[in-house]
């Protein structure tokens, strides 16, 4: 029988460290296969079909909001269980949530069906001759919702577990087959509803797989499964607040490639689909880390010192290795989208480029506080926010769409994140969850201030126009530059022994 302090042990042993990495590679392998894939899509399938694929998945995304916070709540509730021993109980949450999200995905295909005329006629700017494709593809869409979701709940009772190794063998396999079954299609000579049905296909094997490896950790799922209302008002209870989130969230995410849809052109959406998908890889690494820390929070609930204090921690990590990789982006921008998509991809999309960067460094950043709140039971405040957010949002994404487009859209994006951060950040503080005193104990400023400059010097380069080699040299000398100062004078003498014990072997002294 595990111990109830297993999880608190985690948090400092190299089991939280390794299963950090894990999901590092298990969502950072597939990236390689995306950057050698995307560009023969896109010829494949040309630009306006390639942007109805990539709002396809932005309509799939939005209706996970019928999750109703259960995969969260899900990994929560069983992590909890685990820890004080109560084996018995994990069967029937993981059933429970599963079953529960199984009807409501069922839901949200129907509703998906029922509005996909009105999406594809009325609503986006599709081109005549592709209406039948879109049409179609979407109709197969909504057939993953359910899957979908119940696949959330299953990944989550693995999470719960610790079994990140499990998790990531799927997800890997899983993220990489999005960016090459789109390939296999196009090979075979299908059309848009074929490659989606590919995709479609792939899920359903991935929830199969998913349920023989929960079955495999625990013995007791492979019963039949059944329904407890008691676990259900806890599960329910916890979500309800991350439902909000999720239904209010992806409209923030995704309003943007609706509005160029609407506003501009299909055309319009792929130059901007191909840069933002590319950048916001990067989450890979806040993600990898939330997902491990997530638990460690909960954890921590009776020391809120040392909660502080990893959470402090958490945010400088993402802002060192994070910010070297964003003043690379704002470097090497053009020379990026024209080595991997063409001259055309560079001309349209390199300000939106650089202008993501930067606001996908600042939303990795705010993944703490929002994962620090929903720890401690709080999911209400970020959904709050978000609500308040969404008015002001779609004001400006119509104003900076209309006026800049691509750009504008970028420049829309970046200014609601950053928004959403410095809230979170706050409201974190008046909560006594994260104080700016921790903070500045950890040499936030500096390391702010460090990524300012090196950003400075490379948009300098950017604007005088200096030679290719100029900039790519300059680049590795800025980013040296930031690593040692980052080694020698914002990392403490013990997260550097810290971080030198872990690259050694195990058992190692």
């Amino acid at each position: 029988m595990d111990s109830p302090r297993a999880p608190r042990l985690e948090i400092h042993g190299r089991l939280l460290a390794r299963n950090t990495l894990f999901n590092l590679a298990g969502q950072a392998a597939p990236l390689l296969v995306g950057v050698l894939c995307i560009p023969a899509t896109i010829s494949g399938l040309g630009a306006d079909r390639f942007g109805i694929l990539a709002l396809a998945w932005a309509v799939l995304g939005y209706f996970t909001i019928f999750d109703l916070g259960l995969s969260r709540a899900t990994t929560k509730f069983v992590a909890e269980t685990l820890g004080r021993g109560e084996h018995e109980r994990v069967p029937r949450l993981v059933w429970t949530a599963a079953l529960t999200q199984a009807l409501f995905g069922l839901l949200g295909a129907t509703v998906l069906t029922l509005l996909t005329p009105l999406l594809v006629e009325r609503v986006l700017n599709i081109p005549p001759a592709l209406l039948g494709e879109a049409r179609l593809s979407f109709y197969l869409l909504s057939f993953s919702i359910p899957v979908v979701l119940v696949t959330t709940s299953l990944r989550g009772t693995l999470e719960a577990a610790q079994r990140f190794d499990l998790v990531n063998a799927l997800r890997a396999p899983a993220n990489a087959a999005v960016f090459f079954l789109p390939l296999i299609g196009i090979w075979l000579g299908w059309a848009l509803p074929g490659v989606v049905g590919l995709l479609v296909g792939a899920r359903v094997v991935m929830l199969v797989l998913h349920y023989a490896l929960c079955g495999h950790v625990f013995a007791a799922l492979r019963g039949l499964p059944r329904l407890d209302p008691a676990s259900l008002r806890g599960l329910l209870g916890y979500g309800g607040w991350v439902t909000v989130s999720g239904a209010v969230g992806p409209i923030l995410v995704y309003l943007d490639r609706f509005m160029l849809g609407v506003l501009v052109t299909m055309g319009a959406v792929a130059f901007y689909s191909a840069p933002y998908e590319m950048v916001t890889r990067l989450w890979v690494f806040p993600a990898s880390l939330m997902a491990t820390v997530f638990p460690a929070f909960s954890a921590l609930d009776p020391e809120p010192q040392r909660r502080e204090t990893l959470a402090a921690r958490s945010v400088k990590f993402i802002l060192v290795l994070l910010g070297p990789v964003v003043v690379a982006v704002l470097a090497a921008a053009p020379d990026m989208l024209r080595l991997w998509l063409g001259p055309e991809f560079a001309s349209q999309s390199t300000r939106a480029l650089q202008i993501l960067a930067v606001g996908v460094l600042i939303n990795s950043l705010a993944f703490v506080p929002f994962a620090l709140l929903q720890a401690v039971g709080r999911p209400d405040l970020p959904a709050k926010l978000h609500i308040l957010e969404l008015p002001l949002q779609m004001l400006l994404v119509w104003w900076l769409v209309g006026s800049f487009e691509i750009t504008g859209a970028a420049l829309a994006w970046t200014v609601r994140v950053t928004v959403d951060a410095a809230l979170l950040f706050v409201v974190c503080g008046r909560l006594s969850l994260l104080s700016y005193r921790s903070l500045l104990a950890h040499r936030l400023p500096q390391a702010v201030l460090l990524m300012v400059v090196a950003a400075a010097l490379t948009l300098a380069l950017d604007v005088s126009g200096a030679s290719f080699w100029l900039r790519i040299s300059s680049v590795a000398v800025v980013m040296a530059g930031m690593a040692a100062a980052a080694w020698l004078y914002l990392l403490s003498e013990t997260e550097r022994g810290q971080i030198l014990n872990l690259l050694r072997p195990e058992g190692a002294k």
